[in-house]
């Protein structure tokens, strides 16, 4: 075989990988309306993992398709210039180019070392035009107020035009109900002369987009001055049909709902940088490697990342420092000034007081992954092999770094190489905020740190330590839990009420006076655990004092265990 008929061929079986990865994808895409009008929630969590496991499987899978199908020939690094430019050439016609490109960065990396990675054989920069000027179908449906603008009718027959378009094979609750309430809360959320603009006009996505028990009409609605983004999230409750549950125009919240502290969305997206670009238009303060990760190509979000991380170190002064907050016992944490991410390593060597070793916290983030984050845990991206300009380090920062993770980070000339890290968003540590928060803030944050902990216990997760240093507070001022290396499943904790004591003697001894297994918990022992302030300590306890209560957590463990998927809203829902 030829060099050119070699490369061309090696590119060829490139993309038919990612084509057969891209079918199974929208095969468990595709279930998800399905899976919404059955209302077959714990088949939607197996969904989402399953989904968010094959993008690795197929890479493993085709590897060795490839090792077997071309041989030694496939591992000569010389081959490899021309091979990406012949898979250029295939992909140049396609709708989700720039995804493919991802791909084929995914299968080099499984094939050669991290050193080999450079622009001449892989995709560090993309090739793919921004918007691309070819014909396309479009991806929203437009409706607008028309020419009863000025009749009350206007609106309603707008909205009851929409859920005419988006109907589904379960039926509506009562969709009469469900209008009149919407048509309310426009008027409500919108300036009083917009409804009445006649150019006003709602453009919706014209796929829907699922995620756990909810379905997501999203968009904009605007006129020729203004814009708001536009969200329908849907319920279905069993039993009575499907409810319209609110009509959402804040961007804050419809941020949320895409928060990288979410599960991935499921939607059929034939256009993946258009949708993505739609998106970004109505929240402009989403970085695009977010908003590709919530549509479920968090691989593709990952490169989005890294290409947006090196641009930042190029064309910035910025240095790399240890993160604000107590250090980690497990995890040394730094993160760049001007960049809004955290970069997390796992030290050579853990403090006394954890059990835990090396490989069980990297299976702990990874857990992190494919469970509910039910807008409560930080989305993680997993690298390998960074190499950073030493001059992009503090020396302080790069001190602490080679002596707590001498294994994981290195010198080599003018560069530093850290062998395997974690990203995520960075945040305020929650211990930190409510030193400097006022009494009202501080209040505000004790509430939502213990909805933190009831809504990742109904999403059958416990987070294990729960000291307020592994919470930080987003910038909307959510408290999301980001230190996983304890982490379990609720299901497996054993929890108990501390025994009464045999003796006197007892409750004065330095041990106690019960046997305690590795997976028993103690609520009763929460309050000094969590809380040195008395007076935080007695507000949480207002709050939510049936966290100290080991019947409480044995109700959620039980209605897990009867296979109750429990709702937790990613917005704020208003009374009927």
């Amino acid at each position: 075989m030829t060099q050119q008929a070699l490369t061309a061929d090696i590119a060829r079986l490139i993309l038919d990988g990612f084509d057969d990865y891209r079918e199974h994808f929208r095969r468990i895409t595709d279930g998800a309306r399905t899976r919404f009008e059955q209302a077959q929630w714990q088949a939607g969590q197996q969904a989402s993992a399953a989904r968010i496991n094959l993008y690795e499987e197929k890479v493993r899978e085709f590897n060795l398709r490839l090792r077997d199908g071309i041989g030694a020939e496939l591992l000569d690094i010389s081959h490899w210039t021309q091979v990406k430019s012949d898979y250029i050439q295939l992909i140049d016609s396609r709708f989700d180019d720039e995804l493919s490109e991802t791909w084929f960065n995914s299968i080099f990396c499984s094939l050669f070392s991290h050193d080999q990675i450079s622009d001449d054989c892989m995709f560090i920069h993309t090739t793919r035009p921004s918007i691309h000027s070819r014909q396309r179908a479009a991806q929203t449906r437009l409706y607008s107020l028309g020419p009863d603008h000025g009749n009350a009718r206007g609106l309603a027959r707008m909205l009851e035009s929409i859920f005419n378009d988006y109907s589904f094979s379960a039926p509506f609750e009562d969709l009469p109900r469900d209008l009149a309430r919407l048509e309310a809360q426009m008027r409500e959320s919108l300036p009083d002369w917009v409804c009445k603009d006649p150019e006003l006009t709602i453009e919706l996505f014209y796929s829907v987009l699922y995620r756990n028990k909810g379905a997501y009409l999203v968009g904009r609605v605007f006129n020729r001055d203004e814009q708001w983004p536009l969200v329908f999230p849907l319920l279905h409750r069993e039993g009575l049909g499907i409810q319209v549950d609110a009509l959402i125009t804040d961007e804050a919240e419809v941020s949320i709902i895409f928060s990288f502290t979410r599960s991935y969305f499921m939607v059929d997206v034939e256009i993946p940088a258009e949708f993505v670009g739609f998106l970004k238009r109505i929240l402009p303060g989403k970085h695009i490697a977010e908003l590709y990760s919530s549509i479920g190509f968090y691989k593709h979000g990952k490169s989005e990342f890294y290409r947006a991380l090196i641009n930042h170190l190029a064309t910035t002064d910025d240095q790399f420092i240890m993160a604000p907050g107590v250090r980690g016992m497990v995890m040394s944490v730094f993160t760049l000034p001007g960049f809004n991410t955290v970069f997390k390593i796992i030290k050579d060597r853990f403090s006394h007081t954890k059990t835990v070793v090396r490989d069980t916290v990297i299976e702990k983030y990874r857990l992190v992954k494919s469970v509910d984050r039910v807008g409560r845990m930080a989305d993680t991206q997993e690298f390998a092999d960074f190499r950073f300009p030493k001059a992009k380090f503090s020396p302080e920062c790069l001190a602490e770094l080679l002596e707590v993770a001498p294994s994981t980070v290195e010198i080599e000339g003018d560069t530093v190489l850290v062998r395997h890290c974690w990203t995520e968003r960075r945040m305020t540590p929650l211990n930190l905020y409510v030193e400097s928060a006022s009494e009202a803030q501080v209040r505000e944050a004790l509430e939502d740190y213990g909805l933190a902990i009831k809504q990742l216990a109904a999403a059958n997760i416990f987070p294990g330590d729960m000291l307020l240093k592994n919470f930080g507070v987003t910038r909307h001022g959510r408290v999301v839990f980001y230190d996983y290396d304890e982490i379990c499943f609720l299901t497996e904790v054993n929890f108990r009420r501390i025994p009464p004591p045999r003796y006197p003697e007892d409750e004065m001894a330095s041990e106690p006076w019960y046997s305690v297994a590795p997976n028993d918990v103690f609520p009763e022992e929460f309050p000094p655990f969590l809380f040195a302030d008395i007076k935080q300590r007695r507000l949480f306890s207002q709050l939510h004092g049936e966290l100290y209560d080991a019947d409480y957590w044995k109700s959620l463990q039980a209605a897990i265990v009867e296979g109750k998927v429990i709702d937790v809203f990613p917005y704020r829902r208003k009374s009927e």
